[in-house]
């Protein structure tokens, strides 16, 4: 089906005489570029860098495209099909595996600029590697902190957690009890998409939850270090009454004005809700950034890094390279974090003095790149339907406390693992 739809698009091109952006003769090449970039300050450091790149090569023009995280897979897996995917594409590490397995990407392995490889740690590039082939070049990342109401937490003289000395997850639990009174909670837990945020931080504890055997199959064990995270979030909800059970199909936004209203003393976020923070929050409303609660690995945490990609078909995937390289110099990809309110993954941008500054909690963030790791679900195949099938609703279950540990083992390891032989075989 794929072949036809291209012919049919080739066949159309030559009988009106006319050919696509990428192909024009005696003019400059035109690469189309899809941005996901929604944020404001995000959307004008992404166009100001296009405008950038194409004042200086005439010869290869850059348009660009405003895509939108909504829907992105679908979005791109229909234009895919249809042999219109653009050239250059902005999407997330675990959206990539299975459009590399399906062909969809192209390999950058020899096409990327050697500064660019060896700036990057190997730990950002397994992301986006899937086979022998690397699909994507990771260049933001999120770790997800704690958003704090300062005068809170100064009110009820608990021990403020530091990089260095973060709470434990027992004490993190310990804390927002002491936090909590009538009406008002310790923690607030955001979990409209519960599975990213359990697998990611799970990773602190040391749960894996997805395992490779020698000949490559994934399976799925829910061990004891997998369930220290869920565990803490169902007791806080269900046993201490710390957590509210009515935000765990909300999503991050939604807890805001709880937050700023003192019904909340804390919210798990990602590390860009600080925007919101800034732009929303009330005068007089003193807030700050906390580490995340760390396990026995101490503060490692998954993350799925924003990627950018060239498509299998686009035919000049060498300008393409070096588009994406010059998006990724280290200034620039400097400019890209700040406007996303992200941190870079190159090692050079992450020394730039504008991303260790206390304002704004920047240098807790940074602080916490070195622990940051390939989210556990990266290069499984069949993990959106293993997500949105199992995943899903057994943990929002489990937090609300409709069932208990046990049959969410169940579900994750029968069920997952189900889903899962499908792709495997």
């Amino acid at each position: 089906m794929r072949t036809c739809v291209k012919t049919l698009v080739v066949l159309l091109l030559l009988l009106t005489g006319c050919s696509a952006p990428a192909h024009r003769a005696g003019g400059p090449i035109t690469l189309r570029f899809q941005s996901l970039a929604w944020q404001q300050e995000s959307v004008a450091a992404n166009k100001a860098l296009v405008k950038e790149w194409n004042a200086t090569h005439p010869d290869i023009k850059v348009e660009y495209v405003q895509g939108s995280w909504d829907g992105v897979h679908d979005q791109l897996l229909t234009s895919f099909e249809g042999g219109e995917a653009p050239d250059v594409i902005h999407d997330a590490s675990d959206d990539l595996a299975d459009f590399a397995y399906g062909g969809y990407l192209a390999d950058l392995t020899g096409l990327l600029p050697a500064r660019l490889k060896a700036d990057i740690p190997r730990g950002s590039w397994d992301t986006a590697t899937f086979g022998h082939g690397v699909y994507g070049v990771p260049f933001l990342q999120e770790p997800r902190v704690l958003i704090a109401d300062a005068d809170r937490l100064r009110g009820a003289h608990v021990r403020i957690p530091t990089p260095g000395h973060p709470w434990s997850w027992a004490e993190f639990r310990q804390v927002t009890k002491k936090l909590s009174g009538p009406g008002r909670y310790g923690v607030a837990w955001p979990l409209k998409e519960p599975v990213s945020a359990t697998l990611n931080l799970s990773l602190s504890a040391g749960g894996q939850l997805f395992h490779r055997d020698a000949a490559g199959h994934v399976s799925v064990r829910f061990t004891a270090a997998d369930a220290v995270m869920p565990r803490t979030v169902h007791d806080q909800v269900a046993t201490d009454r710390s957590a509210p059970a009515s935000t765990l199909g909300s999503g991050g936004s939604d807890t805001l004005p709880g937050l700023f209203g003192g019904r909340y003393a804390m919210v798990p976020l990602g590390f860009s809700y600080r925007q919101q923070i800034v732009q929303q929050a009330p005068k007089g409303f003193h807030w700050q950034v906390l580490p995340a609660p760390a396990g026995a690995d101490g503060l490692s945490q998954g993350v799925s890094p924003q990627t950018l990609s060239v498509s299998a078909d686009c035919p000049h995937k060498k300008e393409a390279a070096a588009f994406i390289g010059f998006l990724l110099r280290p200034e620039n990809m400097v400019r890209l974090a700040l406007g996303d309110w992200m941190l870079p993954t190159g090692t050079r941008a992450l020394k730039d003095p504008a991303l260790h500054t206390a304002r704004y909690g920047w240098a807790t963030g940074t602080a916490l790149a070195a622990g940051l790791r390939p989210a556990p679900a990266q290069s499984v195949r069949g993990y959106p339907e293993w997500k949105d099938k199992v995943a899903t609703p057994a943990f929002q279950e489990y937090y609300s406390g409709a069932i208990g540990l046990q049959t969410l083992r169940r579900r994750l390891e029968k069920d997952g693992n189900l889903v899962l032989a499908r792709y495997q075989r």
